[in-house]
């Protein structure tokens, strides 16, 4: 673990619970950053199955996030987990079958530097407390892609293409349920890639759901309350 890491780990330990959106001790969320969450919807990502994503990239949902994937804030995996939780029971197959959830994987040194695999850490907390539910990594990428951020759809494509890799040992049952399980969507590019590896692997992804949505939003539909 790098000195990043072991600071991350540190603040885990000492910092009192909070609100996730704007850090006022009231937690998880303080009364204003509730409210400023926003609908889940199902933004249009060509090529894709079914996207369901929380809430737009913006306001208190876009500095949680920043805070948990950029600043340390690891005890934000669970408030931010919890709101996936919702969309996620309302896509879930009835009982007893089993779905697993494909973390998105992020750059070998991002996840270093932020103590771990930062989508993984989700998906661990959101299967926690629903025994049909389970995390299976299948996929790595490569050393020497680069940040997606400032990328335009096309170069996205170009920085995944050929650095996906699948690990054999990782990947859920033939035939399970599944769904690809992501940060933020902007281009699409990476739900499409990893849903492209998979594939071949002859893993089936039948639903993507992401936290933020940065899609321009055409053809976006409003998804039925949840809870």
């Amino acid at each position: 673990m790098g000195v990043r890491g072991f600071g991350a780990a540190l603040v885990d330990l000492v910092l009192p619970g909070d609100c996730a959106g704007c850090g006022d001790p009231a937690h998880p969320w303080c009364p204003r950053c509730l409210a400023g969450l926003g609908e889940p919807s199902w933004p249009v990502v060509p090529g894709m199955p079914d996207v369901l994503a929380v809430g737009r990239y913006s306001g208190p949902l876009r500095t949680a996030l920043l805070r948990y994937k950029e600043r340390g804030r690891r005890d934000l995996a669970a408030p931010l987990a919890a709101l996936l939780g919702g969309p996620l029971d309302e896509i879930l197959p009835p009982p007893p079958a089993v779905t697993w959830l494909l973390p998105a994987p992020s750059r070998p040194a991002a996840a270093r530097s932020r103590g771990g695999d930062h989508v993984a850490r989700l998906c661990r907390a959101l299967a926690a407390d629903r025994p049909e539910v389970r995390v299976a990594r299948p996929l790595r990428l490569a050393r020497g892609t680069l940040d997606s951020v400032g990328l335009d759809a096309a170069q996205r494509a170009q920085n995944l293409a050929g650095r996906l890799r699948v690990r054999a040992a990782g990947l859920p049952p033939a035939g399970a349920a599944t769904v690809l399980v992501d940060d933020v969507v902007t281009t699409g590019a990476t739900l499409r890639a990893c849903r492209s590896t998979l594939a071949s692997a002859g893993v089936r992804v039948d639903v993507g759901l992401v936290l933020c949505d940065a899609t321009r939003r055409t053809g976006v539909r409003v998804a039925p309350p949840i809870g």
